[in-house]
């Protein structure tokens, strides 16, 4: 009788262990020669949920994101799955060859990773992870991102101050060597899903081109950021 209660008692015990947290730290590298991340969106969640996804339609609030840098709508679709979340690390755009480094705490349920940043000078361009699994033995792990194109905008690399979706045109290029007048790499957009960016054209005229991205500065390839995860 003794062993049986003795068993009973440890089974009880296990069942109200709380779920505990996991401690993380998190860095983020922009590897790009001359394209900026907006502010980030960093979300521990759980299996099934999603920033984004390859070959789906872009959601209303990635198109936000990926168009003109805003992730308050993503933010608010991470905190409906209660994930744990951080917004803007950077306190910014995070430049060329620099790192934001940031602390995340996330329950046992959550344990799958996701992130996106829109790139600038970009029309609907975006780095990302969808759905890592989160390690859980203590190490550092390392991860390269690509970038991603969301479907939603013609990649014209017209430089106008658009950003508002739906709205045509790049918003800005943060390390201001741009040019100017372009007519336009394009008018459409053959894949209407997420895909992996086919990177910018750009051309090496100041005025006038197609592009005015400058193609010795804007031009990169994947991968375009290193993703960093150290469990404690």
């Amino acid at each position: 009788m003794r062993n049986k209660l003795t068993i009973l008692a440890l089974a009880g015990a296990f069942a109200t262990t709380p779920t505990l947290a996991q401690d993380l730290t998190i860095s983020i590298t922009n590897l790009t020669h001359g394209s900026y991340f907006t502010p980030f969106l960093v979300a521990a969640h759980a299996s099934g949920n999603h920033i984004f996804q390859l070959g789906t339609t872009a959601s209303t609030n990635l198109q936000a994101m990926a168009e003109g840098g805003d992730i308050s709508g993503l933010s608010a679709d991470m905190a409906a799955v209660n994930a744990d979340s951080v917004a803007n690390p950077a306190g910014g755009l995070l430049a060329p060859g620099a790192t934001t480094t940031f602390d995340l705490t996330h329950s046992a349920t959550n344990d799958h990773l996701s992130l996106t940043a829109m790139i600038l000078p970009t029309n609907d361009g975006f780095v990302g992870a969808d759905s890592l699994s989160i390690p859980t033995a203590a190490g550092t792990y390392r991860y390269q991102l690509n970038a991603y194109d969301a479907g939603t905008e013609a990649n014209d690399e017209i430089i106008n101050g658009g950003g508002a979706p739906g709205v045509a045109g790049v918003p800005a290029d943060p390390g201001g060597q741009n040019g100017t007048g372009a007519t336009g790499v394009t008018t459409a957009e053959t894949n209407a899903h997420v895909h992996i960016h086919r990177g910018v054209l750009g051309d090496s005229g100041e005025s006038a081109g197609v592009s005015d991205l400058n193609s010795s500065v804007h031009r990169w390839l994947n991968p375009v950021a290193q993703l960093v995860i150290t469990v404690n």
